[in-house]
């Protein structure tokens, strides 16, 4: 009897959640995409974690069924390629392990996709354009600036191998400010002769949205208001993808510890 008890505690404490030494439980998460910019500081965040165990990594050309399977992880961490990143959240769902997911470019349709098939298994979930905690504060900020101003734009500069242009939180950052004028929207001024196509930026919302590429970024945002007279620019730098880290801890304690899906870090934080 003694040994059938044994082997159940064994089993328990490899599972999803397992306990430390300690006896407190942690959080078996695994990150898809852990060999990228992202994924690798990730990877090396959540190992410093005394409530996170961080099983391991899952990369393009591996087995993911497999690596559910086997480290049977609680939450999955995907910060990967548009392309990848709803087929490894649906899997990890199927596998009921949470998804949070970092990559940008997914549709709306691709997230109300998730949003039900995390509904179905009864499992949290979560799909932010952006984990960095000022970033969410920025944009906060900018709903708030947005009713007392005429005009607003958008610059974000990223890294050059960024893929997908504008970023999804400047696109996030652009709807959301178009929607708070919804009764009154901006006024964008287009060149009367534009001699280069596209120097007054994409359009949404009537916010221009500029996106620059460069060399020695990594993500910054600016939004600009304009009135009369004066501007305001409420902007976010970030200095490393450390930045991500404290988003990506927040969301895995949360969406593991309640079958509920957010849209957005800012879901998660108290900003009222």
């Amino acid at each position: 009897m003694d040994g059938i008890v044994a082997a159940a505690t064994v089993e328990a404490e490899t599972g999803a959640h397992a306990a430390t030494e300690s006896g407190q439980v942690t959080i078996r998460v695994a990150v898809a995409g852990h060999r990228g910019k992202v994924g690798s500081v990730l990877a090396m965040g959540l190992q410093g974690e005394p409530d996170i165990e961080y099983v391991g990594g899952i990369g393009r050309g591996d087995d993911l069924a497999e690596f559910l399977h086997e480290k049977r992880p609680r939450a999955l961490v995907d910060f990967t390629r548009p392309s990848e990143a709803l087929h490894n959240a649906l899997a990890a769902v199927a596998a009921g392990a949470s998804p949070i997911v970092g990559t940008t470019g997914l549709s709306a349709t691709d997230v109300d996709k998730l949003e039900t098939a995390c509904k179905a298994k009864g499992v949290g979930g979560i799909v932010a354009p952006n984990f960095a905690v000022g970033a969410v504060l920025m944009m906060h900020l900018a709903d708030i600036a947005a009713p007392h101003f005429d005009a607003a734009e958008i610059i974000e500069l990223h890294h050059a191998g960024k893929l997908d242009a504008p970023s999804g939180t400047a696109l996030s950052t652009a709807r959301r400010l178009a929607a708070r004028r919804k009764d009154k929207p901006f006024t964008h001024k287009r060149a009367e002769k534009e001699t280069l196509a596209g120097t007054r930026g994409g359009e949404e919302g009537n916010v221009a949205v500029h996106s620059v590429r460069l060399p020695g970024f990594v993500a910054d945002q600016e939004v600009i208001f304009g009135l009369p007279g004066q501007t305001l620019t409420i902007a976010h730098r970030t200095t490393s993808r450390e930045a991500y880290v404290p988003g990506v801890l927040l969301a895995i304690r949360k969406v593991t510890a309640e079958s509920r899906f957010y849209r957005g870090l800012d879901e998660l934080l108290d900003l009222r």
